[in-house]
């Protein structure tokens, strides 16, 4: 059982900080300022989840939890550049940053199915929040397509 929690809290702590480092990366290209506010309220909640997650991860080891590696982030901010050379709007940001937490929603969901009774209730909860705040994000995102 301790190694289904290592793994899902290692997991939700990648999903956070991909999203922190995404956010970062659309960030620079935001003109909109209501927009750029969103994106701080939603940075500003995946950090609050990886809090949580370091909070809790000394109860099932002694290592640090698992973030994205330097590949990942500069694939991250390759991807983002390359996607927005020739459209840079809000909308496209917005729909960007939908599809990256539409496949952090997804990956959560499996999590969820497929380890809910082999979890602990704290890594559980996590997890959940985790999910519900990924859901709200897209929601806010969608106004600004």
């Amino acid at each position: 059982m301790e190694s289904q929690n290592l793994n899902v809290l290692d997991e939700i702590n990648k999903g956070a900080t991909m999203g922190m480092d995404a956010i970062s990366i659309v960030l620079e290209k935001v003109t909109d300022p209501d927009f750029k506010n969103v994106l701080d309220t939603e940075y500003n909640k995946y950090k609050d989840i990886s809090r949580r997650v370091n909070e809790v991860y000394d109860n099932y080891s002694e290592k640090e939890p698992h973030e994205t590696n330097a590949m990942n982030k500069v694939m991250t901010w390759y991807g983002v550049q390359m996607k927005t050379i020739n459209d840079d709007t809000t909308s496209k940001l917005s729909e960007l940053l939908m599809q990256g937490t539409n496949m952090g929603i997804i990956e959560g969901r499996r999590l969820i199915n497929q380890k809910e009774n082999d979890i602990a209730p704290d890594v559980k909860s996590i997890l959940q929040d985790f999910v519900v705040m990924q859901e709200d994000s897209v929601e806010t995102l969608k106004k600004y397509l």
